[in-house]
């Protein structure tokens, strides 16, 4: 049994650290925020050693459905103009936003206890000190098939149908 599995079940004297690693072109460098009162510098899974900032976070998980969407919520707490800064800079380059959601545990900040999540920021919202993002995986069920478009440039036997 791992650690974080038994934390899990029973919990212990490890606390479980959620943090966000938000990451865009249009950015000198990554937004980086953990939960908890307390900064924290984690070491990520290809050993860069980074400093998270301490503030609330929360995830609503995707609703049970047949739709295929698997939208996460990420709620983020007692942030500052500098977000929304951020935000606009990343719309003005018209920029992917990647979001990496990682856990650590309190007694071995070396590494994350398991692996990452990485995905995309599909949207969000900021009401005063609050931001929610909406972050999800690449759409399978959104996805054209096939994927080539047949125009007659692609395909000039089209005209004869």
């Amino acid at each position: 049994m791992t650690i974080l599995a038994r934390v899990y079940a029973s919990g212990g004297p490890e606390v479980i650290i959620p943090t966000i690693e938000l990451t865009c072109a249009a950015w000198a460098e990554p937004i980086l925020i953990c939960a908890g009162f307390e900064d924290q510098v984690c070491t990520t899974e290809d050993a860069r050693t980074l400093a998270f900032i301490a503030a609330g976070i929360d995830v609503a998980l995707p609703k049970k459905g047949s739709s295929g969407s698997q939208t996460l919520t990420f709620a983020i707490d007692n942030v500052s103009g500098e977000a929304q800064a951020k935000i606009d800079a990343a719309l003005e380059a018209e920029e992917r936003v990647t979001l990496i959601y990682r856990t650590y545990l309190s007694s071995d900040l070396s590494a994350p206890a398991e692996p990452p999540l990485r995905m995309t920021v599909m949207g969000g919202t900021i009401t005063g000190t609050q931001v929610q993002i909406q972050a999800g995986y690449f759409d399978l069920i959104g996805v054209g098939w096939p994927r080539d478009l047949y125009t007659l440039q692609f395909a000039p036997g089209l005209r004869y149908l």
